[in-house]
């Protein structure tokens, strides 16, 4: 189904995410993904930051990395009409953005590329506290943070993978996190690093790792090389990403 709408489950999920998100308070700029789904996300769980007149950013950039037709866009026109009378603020969606080519394929570079430029968006702004509504499989290219991905990789092989996935999760996941290490409604916090201007890195705190349960193990850097590349692979069978041109 093309851009679908939340499911019944999906907005009493965002009910529960409103009633449990403990910094409303602190939020001073809301940005979503321009798909349905994640608008109405905002729309819900950050009700009482729109009630303060807390501006809602749709930016195409942070939309899922798929070209599946659940995972692309609405026309902007179309987008426009059907959230008319809501505020969200569609002025950096541009009318080729759900075409899935070029800027906005479905590969590895590209995706890299547009999680890069959202990320020097995101640091360029004045905000202090800005929540960031998007989709699971881009989070991993938005944070640069490949370790979930263990939670769904099942078909990797060699020693290296193996003690990658021992060293990260040692009990057994089930196959509802398929394509992402990330929970439906799942808020984590990050901070960017200092001194990275041109790749505007960000850094879990260790307070959102704490709440999670998330127990810090690093990983080499061959290793986080490995998870990435394994998990792309993955992505490529399952249909939720395509090989970059070389």
């Amino acid at each position: 189904m093309p851009d679908p709408p939340l499911t019944e489950l999906g907005e009493q999920q965002c009910h529960d995410l409103c009633s449990k998100f403990p910094y409303h308070a602190n939020i001073s700029l809301l940005v979503t993904s321009p798909l349905r789904r994640t608008i109405q996300t905002t729309l819900i769980a950050f009700e009482s930051e729109l009630s303060r007149s807390i501006e809602c950013i749709a930016l195409p950039e942070v939309q899922e990395t798929s070209d599946l037709p659940c995972d692309t866009g609405s026309n902007l026109s179309t987008l426009k009409e059907d959230f008319k009378n809501k505020p969200v603020n569609f002025s950096l969606v541009p009318e080729d953005w759900d075409n899935k080519r070029d800027k906005w394929a479905p590969n590895q570079d590209a995706i890299d590329a547009r999680c890069r430029e959202a990320r020097k968006w995101l640091k360029a702004r004045d905000e202090d506290a800005i929540i960031v509504v998007t989709h699971g499989g881009l989070l991993h290219y938005l944070t640069e943070d490949w370790t979930g991905c263990g939670k769904f990789q099942g078909k990797g092989k060699g020693p290296l993978l193996r003690r990658i996935k021992k060293k990260l999760f040692p009990n057994a996941y089930s196959s509802r996190y398929v394509g992402t290490g990330w929970e439906n409604v799942e808020f984590r916090s990050y901070r960017f690093v200092d001194g990275d201007d041109e790749n505007a890195s960000v850094k879990e705190t260790a307070e959102s790792k704490q709440r999670r349960g998330f127990k810090d193990k690093p990983l080499t850097k061959e290793e986080k090389v490995q998870l990435r590349e394994t998990a792309s692979k993955d992505w490529q069978e399952q249909g939720f990403e395509k090989a970059s041109k070389v």
